[in-house]
């Protein structure tokens, strides 16, 4: 199979095998149409940031350590290249996963929940939330099964169907994982039955303050306190981390999603590194509405992954990002 081109680093979007290049893969930037949405994108100015006014709160295990209790699983296709090509049968389904995808292994000394990677799909709450804390330490295992960069991600608001996206993931809001990017924002949608982006309907909407750097993929954005709010939609569907602030490979990183109203903060082990509000998604009868709440998902995106110490704490306030000053 042809390997993608090496910057290519979103997940679901970029992050996919060279399939989909032939349903239509997502947009570089390569088109007057797809230049101008960002034509007037001021230059990305690196700063420092922290989060101050964390409020503190009574956290619930949302893994309790000993199996999976309170989650369920939804995988894809059995081969993962079916996922943006032309699948012959049909997703695996809902808690199907007869080769463990999904577990509870000791890593470390403790407990944590080990993903394979191997086959695309997510392990999700029963129960939806919002108005909360997210909590969470990830780490990279050792095994990447595609000729892609190791990729992972954290869904939240999920809402809808069971595989509304390429048959594999349920729409939502995603905290990507994935190295040098982690804390990412990206929607996704529904795919609504078919293998091609450009068919795919972006229900899923949210504004960033944004900064252009043209080190980074189209849409060449940052998040960047101060910059201009502007929608995440195609063709710009993402914004990038404000910076990388992930620890080396193989050792464990801390998440936090704060969500509040349709609001979101991303932090990575203590860095901020994204804020996003006007959360959306539209309804049964095509009606944007707010979108404050909704499942968490752990995906299994092609590479190894370990979560553990995941909790969730009820707000009712967000914290505040202050830039310090320019970063050095």
């Amino acid at each position: 199979m042809p390997r993608l081109p090496s910057t290519l680093l979103s997940a679901a979007l970029l992050a996919v095998p060279a399939l989909a290049w032939a349903q239509g893969g997502p947009p570089d930037g390569s088109t007057p149409q797809e230049q101008a949405v960002i034509a007037k994108d001021p230059p990305f100015r690196a700063q420092t940031l922290k989060v101050v006014g964390a409020q503190q709160g009574r956290a619930a295990p949302l893994f309790n350590g000993r199996d999976l209790t309170g989650w369920d699983s939804w995988l894809g296709y059995a081969d993962a290249r079916d996922t943006y090509g032309q699948p012959t049968a049909g997703p695996i389904g809902l808690n199907h996963d007869t080769i463990g995808v999904f577990r509870v292994e000791q890593t470390d000394g403790r407990p944590a929940i080990h993903v394979s990677g191997k086959i695309w799909g997510g392990l999700l709450t029963k129960r939806s939330y919002g108005n909360y804390h997210l909590h969470l330490q990830f780490k990279w295992g050792e095994h990447a099964w595609f000729p892609m960069p190791r990729n992972n991600g954290v869904l939240y608001h999920s809402h809808g169907q069971y595989g509304a996206f390429f048959g594999t993931w349920m729409s939502a809001l995603e905290f990507e994982v994935v190295p040098g990017s982690v804390g990412m924002l990206l929607a996704v949608g529904d795919s609504k039955g078919t293998h091609s982006f450009q068919t795919v309907d972006w229900r899923v909407g949210a504004k960033v303050e944004v900064g252009r750097d043209p080190t980074i993929p189209y849409p060449f954005r940052r998040y960047m306190p101060g910059g201009p709010l502007l929608p995440i939609q195609m063709p710009a569907f993402n914004v990038d981390a404000n910076r990388n602030a992930e620890k080396p490979l193989g050792e464990w990183n801390t998440l936090d999603i704060y969500s509040l109203g349709d609001r979101s903060i991303h932090v990575v082990n203590g860095v901020p590194v994204m804020a996003a509000s006007g959360l959306t998604t539209t309804d049964a009868k095509g009606l944007k509405r707010p979108l404050v709440r909704g499942r968490i998902q752990l995906q299994s995106e092609g590479a190894e992954t370990w979560f553990r110490a995941i909790t969730i704490t009820p707000i009712t306030r967000l914290p505040r990002i202050v830039a310090t000053g320019e970063a050095k």
